[in-house]
């Protein structure tokens, strides 16, 4: 199933002109996909307790336009107070109300980050995932490696669990063979030194280009006004290849096509989705793949455009890898 998400019309959101749930709606209405991934943050002002009336109420007006939730994005909040952890009790009954909305919904699941739950927290929820007929994602991104100790230890939590209902959902913002020239654009607007944009632009992959982003970061030679961008080539964008992710893929039952902008020069765009798709079809994927646009922190344009261009730039990526979308 290839969908849309409505992250993508974050910005949008932001701005208060429109509801929601009503630009969520309008990407079916307006024929950008007839399947979507939905923020619960976003869509619901009952979060993170959804009532029935606002979950009802989108499940109805999508059905009207013909369209369905693949994921919702979930949460778990790990405090209780700034100073005070929640027990895993407490941790359950904050997101079991999210997972029991994402069932009235009718999607397939709720998404929270990769190992943020935990082996007991998961034990503890798969009754009840179970008993909704739903599955918890773990969504692992950009800079997360299978060769850290926790990103590792979290494969094996999930292996011995082995259950359907606990997978996991890969951003192939971890599959990143360059940076999108519109981020380039924006940290050389922004007064970033030339020699690093040199080695950002042409050797992205090489281990001594993320030591010289830490070093620039550490030695303060970070312009403030793109500061938060800078941070970027630490957490969101991945050096990663299909090969390195291979353990996961047999669990994986959800994939978001990440994108920053639709520059596909040397297939920096359309090359990961082949790589990920022909990988998935040999351990028999058959889970849901999702457009997610990560440019407009940087860029101002038109989401419905950009997730349309990507969609059918992902079909054709797809369809070179041999993958039905």
């Amino acid at each position: 199933m290839l969908s849309a998400s409505a992250f993508n019309w974050t910005p949008e959101v932001i701005r208060a002109e429109r509801d929601a749930a009503d630009i969520a709606v309008g990407i079916v209405a307006d024929g950008v996909a007839d399947s979507i991934e939905v923020e619960a943050g976003q869509v619901w002002r009952s979060f993170p307790t959804p009532t029935d009336a606002e979950v009802d109420a989108l499940r109805e007006r999508l059905r009207e336009v013909g369209g369905v939730v693949t994921i919702v994005g979930g949460s778990i909040d790990d405090w209780a107070t700034t100073a005070r952890r929640r027990t895993t009790d407490e941790r359950l009954a904050f997101l079991a109300p999210q997972l029991r909305a994402a069932s009235r919904l009718g999607a397939r699941g709720v998404r929270v980050p990769y190992g943020q739950a935990g082996a007991e927290l998961l034990q503890q929820v798969q009754p009840l995932l179970a008993d909704l007929g739903i599955v918890l994602y773990e969504e692992i991104q950009g800079q997360q490696t299978l060769d850290v100790d926790a990103v590792l230890a979290n494969l094996e939590v999930l292996r011995r669990l082995d259950d359907p209902h606990v997978r996991v959902l890969v951003d192939i913002s971890m599959l990143m063979p360059s940076l999108p020239p519109s981020y380039l654009d924006e940290l050389r607007a922004g007064g970033v030194d030339a020699h690093l944009l040199d080695r950002l632009e042409h050797e992205w992959l090489a281990p001594g280009t993320h030591d010289a982003v830490v070093a620039t970061l550490r030695e303060g030679r970070v312009p403030a006004a793109v500061h938060t961008l800078f941070m970027n080539l630490l957490v969101r964008f991945g050096r990663s290849s299909v090969a390195d992710i291979e353990p996961l893929l047999p669990l994986t039952t959800g994939v978001h096509l990440k994108f920053w902008d639709l520059d596909d020069a040397d297939g920096r765009v359309s090359q990961p989705i082949a790589d990920i798709g022909a990988a998935l079809r040999r351990v028999g994927f058959t889970g849901t793949l999702t457009s997610e646009w990560g440019g407009h922190e940087w860029l101002d344009a038109d989401a419905a455009v950009m997730t349309r261009a990507h969609l059918d730039l992902a079909r054709t990526a797809l369809a070179t890898a041999s993958v039905s979308a």
